[in-house]
């Protein structure tokens, strides 16, 4: 399977916190109105057919389907798993969970996608390829598919461990493993080997003094990709 047991068991640990804007997840909450309005500029969620691939506690997955999206979550954390189902029973905003992997899901449920979407977390996983390469399976002919993940540079390692771990205790400690992150090449050459066309690529910053987050041009860090099914 493609999943670190170390890393399924830091988010489980933390998973009764997803919904907590105060908590470790506070930068999800923070970033989530921009990544979720970038997606929909795209490709407007009313009425499509989707799913979020690694939805953990279903931040992005509950706010798409408030976009009129039929959502579907997938995750390998039982606990996040159910806190996002609790969620969605208090909220009434109807999400469909399960626990499966993104490779066997694309085996049971190939090109009936509209929208794929897999944000913050190809750097947790031991072959981000076979993720992309899921979520290209799983997407329709003419279909959108969109990853947020981590550059791997020194701005980078200072900003997104240094930075946010240590310095402004903005996410656990050991959230992140800079080994993992991916530069945009190597996301590029995955989406390329799946097949996809790469269409959009977005930087996401935050400004510690103001404490806002923001879409611009700088992929040093944070980054996000837009990529469509050829038809």
């Amino acid at each position: 399977m493609n999943a670190d047991p170390l890393e399924l068991q830091k988010f489980s640990d933390l998973a009764h916190r997803w919904w907590d804007p105060g908590s470790e997840f506070r930068p999800l909450h923070e970033i989530n109105p921009l990544r979720l309005e970038w997606i929909n500029a795209r490709a407007p969620l009313s009425g499509k057919k989707v799913v979020d691939v690694g939805c953990g506690g279903g931040i992005l997955a509950e706010s798409m389907a408030r976009k009129g999206a039929s959502v579907t979550g997938i995750d390998l954390s039982d606990k996040a798993l159910k806190v996002a189902d609790l969620h969605s029973l208090e909220t009434g905003i109807s999400v469909r969970y399960e626990k499966i992997a993104a490779e066997e899901l694309a085996a049971r449920e190939a090109g009936q996608y509209d929208v794929v979407t897999c944000m913050e977390m190809l750097e947790h996983v031991p072959d981000p390829s076979s993720i992309v390469q899921a979520c290209a399976t799983l997407a329709k002919p003419g279909g959108q598919i969109f990853f947020s993940t981590l550059n791997r540079n020194p701005k980078a390692y200072l900003l997104a461990i240094l930075g946010a771990e240590y310095l402004l205790r903005m996410l656990p400690r050991g959230t992140h493993d800079y080994a993992k992150f991916i530069t945009p090449a190597e996301l590029a050459r995955f989406t390329r080997e799946a097949g996809l066309e790469i269409n959009g690529l977005k930087g996401l910053s935050y400004n510690p003094l103001t404490r806002i987050y923001s879409l611009n041009a700088d992929t040093s860090v944070n980054y996000l990709v837009a990529c469509s099914k050829p038809v």
